[in-house]
């Protein structure tokens, strides 16, 4: 019997804020994803540079890509594969300008090394200017915890009638009061 090289998979670290951490609502899609190999829990990990996150419309989280600005921002990474990065990107709305996806590096959070990660950031059209607005209310977060997402609307609850960027620009448009 000649024995077989073990194959490796290409993955990508991907690292997550909001919803998509353990015991929030889209972390569903990464269970799946371990469950077909597409994905696995690498850790608890940090920014290694402060970056500002804040919840915008339905309290959804964002991260601003403005190294230096804002907090450390705590989180998990996992590695997965491009058919797992396939179906994260699809979630984020990475074709429609919901998000982009962008280099960031974070390190573990009980000490250990830095990893060179991808992270899923407020698309650069609203970006600034949800974080100005979310700024001048006090609404930059250093953790997306179960206090932001007590006010967490489902895509499924949320007025079909209007796009995601549509209910954006409805929240920036609306009073801070």
């Amino acid at each position: 019997m000649v024995a077989q090289a073990k194959q490796t998979v290409p993955t990508t670290f991907i690292f997550t804020y909001g919803t998509l951490k353990r015991g929030f609502w889209n972390h569903t899609l990464l269970q799946d994803l371990m469950r077909t190999g597409d994905a696995s829990f690498v850790g608890s990990y940090r920014t290694r540079e402060r970056f500002p996150l804040v919840c915008g419309p339905f309290q959804v989280p964002f991260l601003i890509n403005s190294p230096g600005s804002g907090h450390i921002v705590e989180g998990e990474v996992y590695a997965v594969t491009k058919g797992g990065l396939g179906r994260t990107d699809e979630l984020e709305g990475l074709s429609r300008g919901h998000y982009v996806r962008l280099p960031i590096d974070v390190e573990a959070s009980e000490g250990g090394g830095v990893v060179a990660a991808e992270a899923y950031y407020a698309h650069p059209s609203y970006a600034m200017e949800l974080w100005k607005k979310k700024k001048e209310m006090g609404g930059v977060i250093s953790s997306y915890s179960e206090k932001e997402a007590k006010g967490y609307v489902k895509r499924k609850d949320r007025p079909q009638h209007l796009t995601f960027l549509d209910h954006i620009s409805l929240f920036l448009s609306s009073s801070s009061d």
